[in-house]
């Protein structure tokens, strides 16, 4: 059975060191140590991670040394980015955000993870992105938060299920 790619934002690495939402992004880590998802990794998480604490560049260069798939800006994905923009579905400032949309959606990724409710994991800015993904030719891009995606429970595991 073909391993599911699943895009990770920026947002899910620093998620591992906070209290909220580090039981989802930490078992996600986990489901990517046991080979059970492919984790797809971007130029701009690259990027965004720079001036990140060391534990989150940590744990990006621990997927990267796990064989994370990397994609990379090019042409493409900045005339998608540009149709996101046309259609004003986030504001200027919001840039990265629309990109790691636009990469995912060209890598045909399975899943884009993220923690960015405000931007990304909405449902009416993803009814929005996957509109103009099919006008533009794509796929629609399944989006949704590491709660949804990971299939590691610490306390299953814990307690040998």
């Amino acid at each position: 059975m073909k391993k599911l790619r699943i895009y990770v934002d920026t947002s899910v690495l620093g998620g591992c060191f906070d209290t909220e939402f580090a039981p989802w992004s930490n078992g996600l880590m986990e489901d990517f140590r046991r080979g059970v998802f492919v984790p797809v990794l971007s130029d701009v998480t690259g990027a965004e991670i720079g001036a990140a604490p060391e534990q989150v560049r940590d744990v990006h260069a621990e997927l990267v040394g796990l064989g994370a798939e990397m994609v990379s800006v090019n042409e493409e994905s900045l005339s998608l980015l540009s149709s996101y923009e046309s259609h004003a579905i986030l504001g200027a400032r919001f840039r990265n955000d629309l990109l790691h949309i636009a990469l995912a959606t060209i890598a045909e990724v399975d899943v884009l993870v993220s923690w960015n409710f405000r931007h990304i994991v909405r449902l009416d800015k993803i009814r929005l992105f996957n509109a103009v993904n099919l006008e533009s030719g794509y796929k629609t891009l399944q989006i949704s938060s590491p709660r949804e995606v990971t299939s590691y429970d610490s306390e299953d595991n814990d307690k040998g299920r």
